[in-house]
């Protein structure tokens, strides 16, 4: 898909944007030519690298990286107010920053760790991610986009089989909450022109929200490349999508879709 020209000099929020997912959707966001603003909770190689490549695309100019949780309601009222600063606006909010079952157990994915045996202070790390950050991110950010009317909130989820797969609990039901609270979302801004969807790989991904592994790969056998997401977040940052809001997008199956009407891209299956 070739991006059109709404894309270019769109100010784009990615959550969590210096490694995994975000890291793939920021770099090509920004090779199609968004201005960007990510977070990362903690400083590090992985944020300083990404942050360097981010950059030299970029420019000074247009990025703007920040370490900060986004459970912490003061420090994501700041960087909301520093992304609005530099870049006059916020487009897109690409709620991406999220912790996995690796707090539970290193060996979650073939040694299931029940519900009650799992530590409550690493429960709660995911949980303040999950799902608080999210709701503290779009607190900041939509009042903005509403005064603008004009936004897109894109909540990052999971595949409906992990929501409840056994042994993955706080993670798998976290993200039942975001894409509920998605829909919720939708509802209450109808009429506002921001929009509300949520984008999923569809299936496991190689990224460090899986224990490494030589044989690394998700409960189903597979592992998706983090490309996956590209040309989705493409769709849904530009004006094509536009109007389109409390709808469910599968990365995995974008080829196929692709070739359809773009308002039938809601995909209900259960991946």
């Amino acid at each position: 898909m070739t991006p059109d020209n709404s894309i270019k000099g769109r100010s784009v929020l990615i959550t969590g944007g210096n490694r995994g997912l975000g890291r793939e959707m920021a770099l090509y966001l920004a090779k199609a030519g968004v201005k960007l603003c990510i977070t990362a909770s903690k400083d590090g190689k992985a944020y300083e690298d990404t942050s360097n490549e981010l950059m030299a695309i970029l420019g000074k100019d247009n990025f703007l990286g920040k370490v900060v949780d986004v459970s912490d309601s003061k420090g994501m009222e700041s960087l909301t107010n520093d992304c609005i600063e530099k870049f006059s606006r916020i487009d897109v909010l690409v709620n991406n920053a999220a912790r996995g079952m690796r707090l539970i157990s290193e060996t979650f994915n073939t040694v299931p760790t029940k519900f009650w045996e799992a530590d409550t202070a690493a429960w709660s790390q995911i949980i303040e991610s999950n799902i608080k950050g999210p709701f503290i991110t779009a607190k900041y950010v939509v009042p903005h986009m509403i005064k603008n009317k004009f936004g897109k909130i894109i909540n990052i989820s999971t595949s409906s089989q992990t929501m409840i797969r056994k042994g993955y609990s706080p993670y798998g039901p976290s993200k039942a909450f975001l894409e509920a609270t998605s829909r919720s979302w939708a509802n209450d801004l109808e009429g506002t022109g921001v929009d509300v969807n949520v984008l999923l790989p569809g299936g496991a991904t190689d990224t460090d929200l899986l224990p490494p592994s030589k044989n690394k790969k998700g409960a189903d056998g597979n592992l998706l490349a983090p490309t996956v997401m590209n040309q989705a977040i493409l769709w849904l940052v530009s004006d094509e999508s536009n109007g389109i809001t409390g709808g469910r997008f599968i990365g995995r199956f974008w080829d196929d879709l692709d070739a359809r009407n773009d308002h039938k891209l809601q995909n209900p299956q259960i991946m």
